[in-house]
């Protein structure tokens, strides 16, 4: 099989030789109703303000990327609503990845027409795992991204579903090395212990992951401040730090956490 990996996102063996490869900073927009809204442990929502506003906000704050997820789009087995997505699309010059309800290369094909750079599976890939090969094959391997969400059981880290409401028989890595092998061209690890809880990333699945696959791993669930970023880099070894409360509530900038990285060797975008 042979997809097309992008330039983007051409794996992990380039650090070797690139070791300044730059880091990203990735805001993510969980959405529910039309609003940002923000948990623990994927429980307790709570609003974090307007899609568009904070849209505009992070765009003009120099993110790297952004995430729109339509979270609750698996759990009530419906679509991501498009209009808002559109409505983003026009207000962010960054690269968009959307996710939530992506079921069918149908519907990833109407999130790209709406504005999105890359689509974000979950419930769905682990559900007809070929979806993953078939939007790669189409678009490209860089356009799918793979969210993976982990809950420690016993010694073992199981991917989850519909929310995290759902328990699979995959473990973490396993599920891992499998969408790799599918076509993915890069991985959201995000950890429901940790979602929300300003504790830090889970810093050792992350390094598990990260250096068990060639494809970029963004970490995800946990940030609190500056310093997790930080620890999500050197000790996750994560290609990209994903984070929402210490944005969402102004707690720190992007351009605050880019300056703290780089002062400590990091190498970020400005």
């Amino acid at each position: 099989m042979h997809l097309n990996t992008g330039a983007r996102h051409s794996g992990k063996h380039i650090i070797s030789t690139h070791v300044m490869l730059a880091k990203r900073i990735i805001p993510c927009l969980d959405v529910r109703d039309g609003r940002v809204v923000k948990g623990i442990n994927f429980e307790g929502l709570r609003d974090a303000g307007s899609i568009l506003e904070q849209a505009r906000f992070y765009n003009n704050e120099l993110a790297d990327e952004l995430v729109f997820l339509d979270i609750s789009a698996s759990l009530e087995s419906r679509k991501t609503t498009l209009e808002e997505v559109l409505k983003v699309s026009g207000e962010v010059f960054i690269p968009l990845t959307v996710g939530g309800g992506i079921s069918s290369v149908e519907r990833a094909k109407e999130v790209f027409l709406h504005g999105a750079d890359k689509v974000s599976v979950n419930t769905a890939a682990v559900n007809d795992p070929s979806l993953i090969t078939r939007i790669a094959e189409k678009y490209g391997s860089q356009a799918v991204v793979v969210a993976i969400d982990i809950k420690k059981i016993g010694n073992d880290y199981m991917v989850h579903t519909h929310s995290g409401k759902k328990t699979t028989p995959y473990e973490a890595i396993e599920w891992a090395h499998k969408v790799q092998e599918l076509g993915a061209g890069e991985i959201l690890l995000t950890s429901m212990d940790r979602d929300g809880t300003k504790e830090g990333y889970d810093n050792e699945i992350l390094r598990r992951v990260s250096t068990s696959v060639h494809i970029p791993v963004i970490a995800s669930g946990g940030a609190g401040n500056l310093e997790h970023l930080y620890e999500g880099f050197t000790k996750g070894c994560a290609d990209a730090a994903l984070a929402a409360s210490i944005f969402h509530f102004r707690q720190h900038s992007i351009l605050e956490a880019k300056e703290y990285l780089r002062e400590r060797g990091i190498a970020v975008r400005f």
